[in-house]
Formats: structure tokens, C-alpha cells, sequence
């Protein structure tokens, strides 16, 4: 079973009015969390082997999934002996581990601290806070195909963020740039596919994914991309949060491919 790791440590500085109180995969679309919305994604592919990489106020992460089954499910409880009956056990098939990688571990260092528990397989990882209706079938077999280290979804999203530089079959990454100010075109999405191999490429807790460990496998000729043309969202701004929650409001959110 290929597992899930999910970057859920940071900050979230620039959505300073939700994650002063918490975590921002923690910030809420629709009443869920907005990790909820892309491990549902995830299980929707038969994935449910997830890896949360927690760092900053991760005792929220980890209270609500304690509490997950009592929060979505109809009970009633013996007050004097503590006996749950669970009325309609409402909940979903996942096995979660959640991991404090440290308050001020950078991006590659939380994937690096977990490397005991994603062991010597191929696994997925993913940022914490965007949404997309990425096939994640069809992801991981472009990267078995393709043999390397690491596979990078590709997303087009203009202005703000870094741009990939891509071999003429746009089948493999030969530069990487992260959050340039005039960059356009194809950018890091997240949605990666990784061999044990990466985690060769990580010095320590101070690094950054997106920096020196993702120019070492750019380097090394191991870095695909992945291109997908669908929808895909981050949250990085109290304006993406209420872009998302509008859409979900709708009924129509492109990244719920799951049924209820």
C-alpha cells in the first residue's frame, strides 16, 4: 500500500487570521478541514495509509483525529461507567500517523524525520493546504513509468509563484524556481510521487523541499513532471479560503470526486 505523507507543519503566516488559533491544513472549507478535503481525494484512489507531518500546534491535528469518530458519528454514553454505543458509526477506512517533526523544521526536514515511517517504498506527498481533482491513478503510473526519483505534479498558475523549466517532451524538469515574482506558466502544484532515494538528498531539519534537495534531484536528472490540467487551489490568503468555501457552497466543487 502506498502511502501518504502530508506536509502540516508550517506557519500559514500569510492566513494570519485563521491560523493564529490553529494550524492552517486545520482552517475549515465547509466545516471540514481542508486536509480532510485532500485525504478524501487520496482514499478516493484506494490510498489510506496517511502520514500527517505535523510541527506547529499539533495538538490540534491530533485532537481531531482522537476525536474524529465522536465529532461525525451518533452516540450514546454511560456517564457513570463511560460505555460508548455508537449509534451509526460514521467514519472513514483511514490509518493515520501523526508525527511532531518540530515547530521550526523546515519543509524537507519534516519529510526527512518521517523517513522511519514511510519506509523503503514508494510513497506520495503533498502539501497541506490545496485542493485539486488530480487522477492519482493515472500520477502514480506516470511515475512508474518514468523510473525516477521523483515526480512533481505541474499546475498553470500565473504571478506569484515559481516556474518549472521542462525537457521538450515535458516529461522531465530540468529547472527549478520556487515563488519568483514574474514567473508564469507551469508551477510546483505538490501532488508528488517519491522513492526512497529523495531522502539522500535532505541534509537536515533546515532545509526547504522546494530549494537544495529539489535542485540536488533536478541535478541528477530525476525530477518528472507531471502535468495536469484540471482544477487545483491552494489556500494561501484569506481570500483563497472564502474562494473555496464560496465553491464548495455551490454544490459543485471540482475536487470533491468522492461520494458521500
Amino acid at each position: 500500500m502506498v502511502k501518504v505523507a502530508l506536509l502540516a507543519g508550517g506557519f500559514g503566516t500569510r492566513l494570519s487570521e485563521e491560523t493564529s488559533i490553529r494550524p492552517k491544513p486545520m482552517v475549515e472549507i465547509g466545516g471540514r478541514p481542508i486536509m480532510w478535503h485532500i485525504m478524501k481525494l487520496y482514499a478516493h484512489y484506494g490510498l489510506n495509509d496517511f502520514v500527517v507531518l505535523g510541527g506547529y500546534k499539533v495538538e490540534f491535528i491530533r485532537d481531531y483525529f482522537l476525536r474524529y469518530q465522536s465529532m461525525v458519528s451518533d452516540f450514546t454514553i454511560d456517564l457513570g461507567t463511560g460505555k460508548v454505543d455508537w449509534l451509526e458509526a460514521r467514519t472513514e477506512n483511514w490509518r493515520v500517523t501523526v508525527l511532531d517533526t518540530g515547530p521550526d523544521t523546515m519543509t524537507a526536514g519534516r519529510i526527512k524525520r518521517a523517513q522511519a515511517h514511510l519506509g523503503n517504498e514508494t510513497f506520495c506527498l503533498t502539501y497541506g493546504d490545496g485542493v485539486a481533482d488530480v487522477n492519482i491513478a493515472e500520477l502514480l503510473e506516470f511515475h512508474k513509468n518514468q523510473g525516477r526519483w521523483c515526480t512533481v505534479t505541474a499546475v498553470t498558475q500565473p504571478g506569484r509563484f515559481g516556474a518549472l523549466s521542462l525537457s521538450d517532451d515535458r516529461t522531465q524538469v530540468r529547472g527549478f524556481r520556487e515563488k519568483g515574482t514574474h514567473d508564469g506558466g507551469l508551477i510546483n502544484g505538490g501532488f508528488f510521487v517519491c522513492e526512497p532515494e529523495i531522502f539522500g538528498v535532505i541534509d537536515g531539519d533546515h532545509q526547504m523541499w522546494e530549494e537544495a534537495p529539489m535542485d540536488r534531484i533536478v541535478e541528477a536528472g530525476q525530477l518528472s513532471s507531471y502535468h495536469h490540467h484540471g482544477y487545483w487551489q491552494s489556500m494561501d490568503s484569506l481570500r483563497d479560503k472564502m474562494t473555496l468555501e464560496n465553491i464548495w457552497s455551490s454544490g459543485k466543487a471540482p475536487w470533491k470526486v468522492w461520494k458521500d
